[in-house]
């Protein structure tokens, strides 16, 4: 049963907490007297006995990560200053930042070493899958930033006496997921530094363990055991763990410790916990200041923004959904208008009356979606209208006689609302959630009847009618052909609609099987009255008797259908089938139609009846709406909007274009539109999770819980945080929060040569250039260009003339230089004597080049350690790049006698159907070959033939956990590393919220073949466990690559493939003995 929002539960939640200070208040850290933290995306100092926070930064960017030094005189953080993420030092009384990083990708401060001189943070710089990121320190006098010798880490600090280290070893896609217990789970890691032997805190239930710290010398962090995020420690000397808090409410999401405690964000608050008495005590803290980005403001409307458009009857205005509000825009004269002007509610969808003077939308003022009928000019709402069990919905439609609105939900069902007596019911239900959505209702001419595209069991559409009078309901066309699209022709006699008989594996929309299908479809048209004909008949010229000149038939139209031998009456338009991808309504005897071309994009069409004729109406088309007299059409190319008359010739993209567009601006209330966004994400996950009981969440009191924190907030990214909690509270993988109304940061780009370095003395010495290896030819190496090469060796003593001074970051010599003409002077030793100069261009990011030198590396690897019997296919995700990769390493390495196939770092996209059918392939046979060796061709003739082995680890989910489950169910080989993520459910549809941001509801679950749910929440197990320890790891093993290459090679004996000869020549030459 749904919890209803009531206007009564809106305003009664939305009182502050006066007597318990400002919540969301976070990532605290503690020194001797005062606490910092992040608030409103800047950083706030108080006293450890709290009171008034006072600002330390003011930054448009994002600062985050707050760390005190040993002696608590300079905050250490990670602030967001150009466009970039970095490393910066500010003294803790106040004052300007300091920088000390310069890299582009993100520096995370994590702490500081003991002594005070240098600060700690993790950094992907050099990462590559299987090692994404580490740990650097980077001296307060600025420098170099050098790695420490842990080979793969997110978080942690070093021990107070230096010589161990407790950290995460990986980070996790969802950190908010509520009673995880797949591969991100991970206990914390203790290595010492000298001989980097492993201790792990206990892990008793498969459970998380997150922000080690050190007080003394026991390691205190959070733990999920009890399914709620507590305070634990653990004493690595006696091996002793032991729960420090026992909270029931909320989770602790950050700690940190000072000189005698752990500082603690939990419940929005800021807590101290004393580890002598294990008393936990709030701190009450006000934070007043002005927060510019929580102001009203006015922002301009953008043409990309803008959605579900929808033409008034005669085209003479659009109306548009932009930002929770519905505005109309003149087709040339006069101004925009917002009809709506309301943002502390999202206006949804509008829908224009057949007589122009009212228009229809969705609103959720009241706390749940209605439907509101107002006046054109926004001046008078004339009707509400209740929905039944309401819920999110889609494209309204009204029919032509006004009589009824037509639209759909998030469970995919039609509904139809008569709008005098403001009854709304279900017409019609999809058969699947398909993500596509093509089940959207047109109505007829006559306004009795609606057509529909709709999913059949063979995963098909058919075109159905459904009569709103009668309730009779007609299938159009058959399951053998997928139809889409259905569009009246003005004069009521036909149905149009495409469809395709070559639809196949396109059917399969999440398997990857659907990869590179061609598709085309054909344009048709149904004959809906018996007794009319085929508009296309055959044609003769013959003399004819005059005939009286007839007066045209202003006659209303009635469609009549007749579903005797309709099949019979489905006529296919005389043009070539191609990939068409929708209709559009045109006058009578005509319909719109739009072709996706190959480098071209999508073409608007016009096929006449009476001319047998199908001409081209405008190129570069993205969407099309016509008017309800059908003689004008809004489209958006682009960016642009813009109206034309539907009998309009020789007209080019951008005409017509809608100029009121851009002067028009809409005024925000941003802390009214997060109240707004917090019941949207709260509704979303009720209505659009795959599943209708929130896996058992109790759903109301959730959103009591919470409600009160979004009164504090005052950044978007707070609301994100909020969002993401109320997500997580769902215990479901995916449900991840991004996006929204944030400022706009300008970002100077800083330029990567795509080397390693060394530094000598001070100075920047070439270790390693990466070249892009083989067959890339979208990467850039920039040091690798034939004739102008850098080589291993060379020092890099200038950037653009500018001499590189000792021990300074090189990283700041390359700001702005990314994608632009660069000069470098190289040199065999330090200093410009004898320095040559070289040209090339920096890349703003080097992850390419790292992970195709991975690759590669791994590849010769495989090769040596097998002797050249394996083949290693690497499978960074099961999407479009995992596809390419897939066929790329697997086919060209065929000739080998069995495969290592890595799938460790798997991000998922796609069900991976296809790799898995390509890889159980069993030989059935030969086709000889009649050339010097008989080599035969195998049948199939692709595919390697040998024992399969699969690398798993912690990183590889979705997609990435499908995989393994498949290539463990279709037993091609084992599993091995360690257990993959676990988030094994289907993601789309979640529509966006007003300020464009977005939270994924996931849609579909997965279950087995047993009728029982599987992977989500636990992952993949491997068969034979092997972890990555830093010790190994550290020294240039690769732990499980090495026990893979082993595990195929011992499997060769029993499994492997040798090619059968050709047999001797046939004798098949036989006739009857002559007599002699």
């Amino acid at each position: 049963m749904k919890k209803i929002l009531s206007l009564f539960l809106i305003l009664g939640s939305s009182c502050w907490a006066w007597g318990q200070g400002t919540q969301l208040l976070r990532e605290p850290t503690l020194s001797q007297s005062e606490i910092v933290f992040v608030y409103a995306n800047d950083l706030w100092k108080v006293g450890r006995q709290g009171g008034q926070a006072m600002r330390l930064t003011s930054n448009e960017g994002e600062e985050r990560l707050p760390h005190f030094s040993p002696d608590g005189k300079y905050i250490a953080f990670t602030g967001e200053y150009d466009g970039n993420t970095d490393v910066y030092l500010i003294p803790s009384s106040g004052g300007e930042p300091q920088r000390l990083t310069w890299h582009p990708g993100d520096d995370l401060v994590t702490g500081w070493t003991p002594d005070g001189s240098k600060v700690i943070f993790t950094s992907s710089r050099e990462g590559h899958p299987t090692q994404e990121s580490r740990f650097y320190e980077v001296s307060v006098q600025a420098g170099m930033p050098q790695s420490l010798e842990i080979p793969r880490a997110v978080n942690g600090e070093i021990s107070p006496d230096g010589k161990h280290i407790a950290y995460q070893q990986i980070a996790f896609w969802d950190p908010e997921w509520r009673n995880h217990r797949g591969g991100q789970a991970k206990p914390i890691w203790i290595v010492d530094r000298n001989s980097l032997e492993l201790t792990m805190t206990p892990q008793l239930d498969g459970e998380r363990h997150t922000d080690p710290v050190w007080l003394g010398n026991k390691v205190y962090y959070i733990s999920e055991r009890d399914y709620l995020a507590n305070l634990w420690s653990f004493d690595p000397a006696t091996g002793t763990e032991q729960q420090e808090t026992f909270l029931k409410d909320f989770d602790i999401k950050t700690i940190d410790a000072g000189p005698d405690a752990i500082v603690i964000e939990q419940g929005g608050y800021i807590h101290l916990f004393n580890p002598q008495d294990k008393s936990l005590k709030q701190i009450p803290i006000e934070v007043n200041g002005d927060f510019h980005w929580a102001r009203e403001r006015w922002v301009d409307v953008s043409a990309n923004s803008l959605q579900n458009p929808y033409l008034s009857p005669t085209g003479q205005r659009a109306a548009f959904e932009f930002r929770g509000e519905i505005i109309t825009i003149p087709k040339e004269n006069g101004s925009g208008r917002n009809i709506t002007n309301s943002s502390s509610s999202a206006e949804r969808s509008p829908a224009w009356s057949p007589n122009g003077l009212q228009i229809a939308y969705f609103s959720d003022a009241s706390g749940e979606y209605e439907l509101v009928i107002a006046d054109q000019t926004g001046s008078k709402i004339s009707k509400k209208i209740v929905i039944p069990d309401p819920s999110f919905f889609f494209k309204p439609e009204w029919a032509p006689d006004g009589r009824h609105l037509a639209f759909t939900d998030t469970d995919y069902q039609i509904w139809i609302v008569n709008i005098d007596s403001g009854s709304a019911r279900v017409v019609e239900t999809d058969r699947f959630a398909h993500p596509n959505r093509s089940m959207n209702p047109v109505w007829s001419p006559d306004g009795k009847w609606i057509a529909y595209s709709k999913l059949m069991e063979n995963q098909f559409k058919s075109i159905f009618v459904f009569n709103v009078d009668t309730n009779e309901k007609i299938q159009i066309s058959d399951q053998l052909a997928d139809a889409i699209t259905p569009v009246w022709d003005e004069s009521g006699k036909y149905l149009y609609f495409l469809a395709s008989t070559d639809y196949g594996l396109n059917s399969g929309w999440l398997d990857m099987s659907s990869y590179d299908r061609p598709l085309t479809r054909s344009l048709y048209l149904a004959i809906l009255d018996a007794s009319d004909k085929s508009p296309l008949l055959p044609e003769s010229d013959e003399e004819k008797a005059k005939e009286e000149e007839k007066k045209e038939d202003k006659a209303a139209v009635t469609v009549k259908i007749d579903p005797a031998n309709l099949d019979r009456r489905i006529v296919a338009v005389d043009i070539a089938a191609r990939n068409y991808t929708g209709l559009a309504p045109a006058p009578s005897g005509s319909v719109f139609y739009m072709e996706s071309i190959p480098n071209e994009g999508t073409v608007l069409k016009k096929y006449d009846l009476k001319k047998r004729k199908a001409e081209e109406f405008l190129s570069r088309v993205n969407e099309v709406v016509v008017s309800k007299d059908r003689k004008s059409l809004l489209y958006r190319s682009g960016s642009t909007w813009a109206i034309l008359e539907t009998n309009a010739t020789g007209k080019k993209p951008g005409d017509g274009a809608l100029k009121a567009i851009s002067s028009m601006k809409v005024k925000v209330d941003p802390m009214a539109e997060w109240q707004q966004i917090y019941r949207e994400g709260w509704r979303y996950q009720r209505d659009f999770l795959y599943v209708d009981n929130v896996h058992g969440a109790p759903w109301d009191e959730i959103y009591d819980w919470y409600k009160p924190w979004v009164n504090h907030v005052r950044h978007r990214t707070d609301m994100n945080y909020i969002i993401d909690i109320i997500g997580g509270e769902v215990a479901v993988g995916h449900s991840y929060t991004r996006g929204g109304d944030f400022p706009e940061i300008d970002r100077v780009p800083i330029g990567l040569l795509g080397a390693d370095y060394e530094l000598i003395n001070g100075h920047y010495k070439i270790s390693k250039i990466y070249n892009g290896e083989s067959w890339n030819p979208s990467l850039t190496a920039p040091l690798a260009h034939p004739g102008n090469e850098a080589k291993v060796g060379d020092y890099i003593v200038a950037v653009n003339g500018k001499e590189i001074k000792p021990n300074t970051n090189l990283y700041s010599y390359f700001e702005g230089t990314a994608g632009k003409y660069t000069t470098l002077h190289l040199n065999n030793k330090p200093g410009m004597d004898g320095a040559r100069m070289i040209a090339t261009e920096p890349v703003g990011n080097e992850g390419s080049l790292r992970m195709m030198d991975w690759v590669e590396s791994n590849k010769r690897k495989v090769d040596e350690l097998s002797g050249g019997k394996l083949a290693y296919v690497y499978l960074p995700n099961t999407g479009q790049p995992g596809y390419t990769y897939f066929n790329r390493y697997y086919f060209a390495q065929q000739d080998k006698k069995g495969a290592v196939i890595d799938e460790r770092n798997n991000g998922g996209g796609s069900a991976a159907d296809y790799m898995v059918d390509i890889m159980s392939r069993e030989l059935m046979g030969y086709f000889n070959s009649r050339v010097k060796g008989n080599t035969p061709f195998t049948q199939p003739i692709s595919g390697i033939w040998g024992p399969k082995v699969m690398l798993i680890n912690g990183r590889a989910g979705s997609g990435g956990d499908l995989l393994p489950y498949l290539f463990n169910k279709m037993e091609i080989g084992p599993l091995i590393g360690t257990k993959t993520w676990g988030g094994l459910v289907g993601t789309w549809d979640t529509p966006p919220f007003i300020d464009g941001g977005r939270m994924v509801a996931p849609r579909g679950g997965f279950y087995d073949v047993d009728g029982e749910w599987a992977v989500e929440g636990v992952g993949i197990s491997p068969d034979i466990p092997v972890e990555q320890t830093p010790k190994e790891v550290a020294s240039g093993k690769d732990p499980q690559l090495e026990r893979a290459v082993q595990e195929a090679l011992s499997r060769l004996a029993t499994e492997g493939i040798e090619l059968k000869p050709e047999p001797a020549p046939p004798i098949r030459y036989f006739r009857p003995k002559k007599d002699n």
